[in-house]
This record gives C-alpha cells, sequence and structure tokens, in this order.
C-alpha cells in the first residue's frame, strides 16, 4: 500500500508518457506541467473556486500546455526534444511566478479530499490511478484512435498514405498526456496540502525510464499500459528499499538515472534482436 501510494503520482504522469512514446514522441514538459498544476489547483482553491471547477480549469491549463506542444512538433516542425523542453522551461517558469517562488499552503483543506482514505489504508488517488490505468488501456487496445497511435508510432510516413491525420493524432497524444500531468499536480497538492514550484523535477526522466522497463521502445510503435505499470512499480519498489535503507537523496537520484541508461539500452538491444 505504502509503495502504490508513493508511486500514484509517477503512475499517472506515466500513463500520458506512454502514449507519447508509442505514438513516436515524448514529453519532457511534464516536469512542468505538473507543479504548474499544483501551484494553480491551490490558488483556485484558495481564492474560493468550487472543487470540481478549480479540477476542470486546470486541467484546461494542461490542455493549453499540451495543444501548444503538439502544434509546435507537428505544425511547425521542431522536435519533439527541443519543443517540450521549451515548453518545461515556460510552464515551470510560470509556476514559479504564479507561486512567487515560495511554498503556498492550502487554507481550503476541503481540497485535499484525494488523500482520504477510501477503503483501510487505501486513499482516493490510489483508486484514481487505478481507474485512469483501466481506462488508458481501453483506449489503446480497443479503440479506433489506439490502433492510430500505435500506427503513427510504427511508421507515420505510411500511416499519413494511409489515411490517418497523423497531426490531429500527435496533438491529441500531446493534449491527453499534458492532461494527465496537470492532474497530478492536483494529487500531489492533495497529499502536501501545499502547492510548489519545486515539485515533479524528476518525473519526467522517472516516467521516461517506468515506460521503457515496461518494454516500449523510444522509436514508437511498442508499448502497453500494464507494461508501464509495472515499470512504475519496479521503480517505487527500489525507492522504498532505498528509503528503507536510509540511502542518501542523492544516491537515489544516481541509481534513477543508471536504471533509465540501463532500461534504454536494454531496449535497444530487444530492438536490435528483433531486427528493427
Amino acid at each position: 500500500v505504502n509503495i502504490l501510494s508513493n508511486v500514484t503520482v509517477l503512475g499517472i504522469v506515466a500513463l500520458g508518457q506512454t502514449l507519447a512514446i508509442v505514438s513516436g514522441g515524448f514529453d519532457l514538459s511534464v516536469s512542468g506541467t505538473l507543479p504548474l498544476g499544483a501551484v494553480a489547483y491551490v490558488l483556485l482553491a484558495n481564492a474560493a473556486v468550487p472543487i470540481p471547477a478549480a479540477i476542470v480549469l486546470v486541467l484546461a491549463l494542461g490542455m493549453v500546455v499540451g495543444v501548444v506542444n503538439g502544434i509546435l512538433v507537428n505544425r511547425i516542425g521542431i522536435s519533439p526534444l527541443i519543443t517540450t523542453l521549451g515548453t518545461l522551461s515556460v510552464t515551470g517558469g510560470l509556476a514559479l511566478t504564479l507561486s512567487r517562488g515560495v511554498t503556498i499552503p492550502m487554507t481550503n483543506l476541503d481540497a485535499g479530499f484525494l488523500s482520504e482514505f477510501a477503503f483501510g489504508r487505501v486513499s482516493w488517488y490510489v483508486l484514481v490511478l487505478v481507474v485512469l490505468c483501466i481506462l488508458v488501456h481501453i483506449l489503446m487496445r480497443y479503440t479506433i484512435l489506439g490502433r492510430m497511435i500505435y500506427a503513427v508510432g510504427g511508421n507515420a510516413d505510411a500511416s499519413r498514405l494511409a489515411g490517418i491525420r497523423v497531426e490531429a493524432v500527435s496533438v491529441t497524444v500531446y493534449t491527453v498526456c499534458a492532461m494527465l500531468a496537470a492532474f497530478a499536480g492536483v494529487v500531489v497538492s492533495s497529499q502536501l496540502l501545499v502547492g510548489s514550484a519545486n515539485v515533479g523535477a524528476n518525473v519526467a526522466l522517472n516516467s521516461v525510464a517506468a515506460v521503457i522497463l515496461g518494454g516500449a521502445s523510444l522509436l514508437g510503435g511498442v508499448g502497453t499500459i500494464g507494461g508501464t505499470l509495472v515499470g512504475v512499480l519496479i521503480l517505487g519498489t527500489i525507492a522504498n528499499g532505498m528509503a528503507l535503507m536510509m540511502v542518501p537523496s542523492f544516491y537515489q537520484q544516481m541509481a534513477n538515472g543508471a536504471i533509465l541508461l540501463l532500461a534504454v539500452g536494454l531496449g535497444r538491444l530487444r530492438e536490435k534482436r528483433a531486427g528493427r
């Protein structure tokens, strides 16, 4: 239960990252969208905005970030790396601006409802992660959009010749990815009862590592939600073990980097053996 609680935020972000990687791209801006969502949610809650409306506004903010990413990548032709690095700086800077560089306490404690226990020691945000996993799995496995995402990631040119609107699919993927990252910010602020621009600094690299550990390919066209969840749990178990062993945080950061390199290396070996 502790591991599930600790990996909920990473799991939500990794769901969107899975869509991005399977479609042939990736999104590093989630490390800026997440704290932006957290700060915006706390500010809205403190301003007496109804909680459902606050969540919708945060999701709309994430949608704007995702649409911008998708347009810059597909219409302007900027690479996903440069695009998402740029929007990472913009969203992270906006989060710092809104919070004025300080941690904002949540005065409306009702806004932290996601941290309340639903069943026993299981919090609502854990159940939300489970529901999101099911929904995204259904999207990728049983819908036309999911099949188009795999097709675009496998071969964008062939997909375009087959009549698939590649640009529209890519914009949709980046939009969903950013909205999930913004919602993860809502979960973080509910857990901590504060809004901070410093949360989620490593969530982009960790989410990529989780997706690759789950069997996805950076070349696109390969990956599953079940595999991503396994990757998230692997990272969570390792982090939990190091915390129990009182390993210093900077060693944990080194371990996460090593895991990312190992995951990408193993993925490349799998692709070479498969002849890709």
